[in-house]
């Protein structure tokens, strides 16, 4: 399943048969009460029940987004490519994207690979992150791994021109604080 980082359009269909026509499109083999039951369990999962029957025009950015991310979740794929799903989304929103995702993974239902420019919920979220340096020759991969061993604050040097780093939050999460910007060193750590 793709989600790309543009919003889904903004159409005179309800968010119910936006939902209804992703997965028909994919699962066309699914009878009528399988896929209401696979489109009521994710609009439950993502607190979207009061969107259903509201035209996708009428949506906000961060509304259509997450029908978005729910048109690839309901076709329960294997594989999820996320790209930047959390972009037009407040905190509340973001933080029920990432757990939703989380989930499915934790549950070995699928895979995710997802873009994110917020390193702290990549570190949150993530299992394993690419940092690739943009600017760079080639657009060379900096660096890969766990996130908390990865993102040093040599590598968001080289990767983001920032000087910053990295502590641990009260319940004793990683953060990345950014202290200035700077010049990138183009030097990996």
């Amino acid at each position: 399943g793709y989600l790309p980082q543009a919003l889904p359009q903004a159409t005179s269909l309800v968010a119910y048969e936006a939902m209804l026509s992703a997965l028909r499109a994919s699962r066309p083999e699914l009878g009528r009460e399988p896929a209401e039951a696979a489109i009521a369990g994710v609009f439950a999962a993502l607190e979207l029940d009061a969107l259903a029957l509201r035209p996708l025009a009428e949506l906000s950015g961060g509304q259509r987004q997450m029908i978005g991310l729910a048109q690839v979740l309901v076709r329960a794929p294997r594989l999820m490519l996320l790209d930047e799903p959390t972009s037009a989304l407040d905190l509340r929103w973001q933080l029920r994207v990432l757990h939703a995702v989380r989930a499915l993974v934790a549950e070995g239902r699928t895979l995710a690979v997802i873009a994110v420019h917020d390193l702290n919920l990549a570190l949150r979220f993530c299992d394993h992150i690419v940092v690739l340096g943009q600017g760079h020759p080639h657009n060379r991969l900096l660096a890969a791994g766990r996130p908390a061993e990865v993102l040093t604050p040599p590598l968001l040097q080289a990767a983001y021109g920032v000087r910053a780093r990295v502590e641990r939050c009260s319940l004793g999460h990683p953060l990345v604080l950014a202290d200035e910007a700077i010049s990138p060193t183009h030097d990996v750590p």
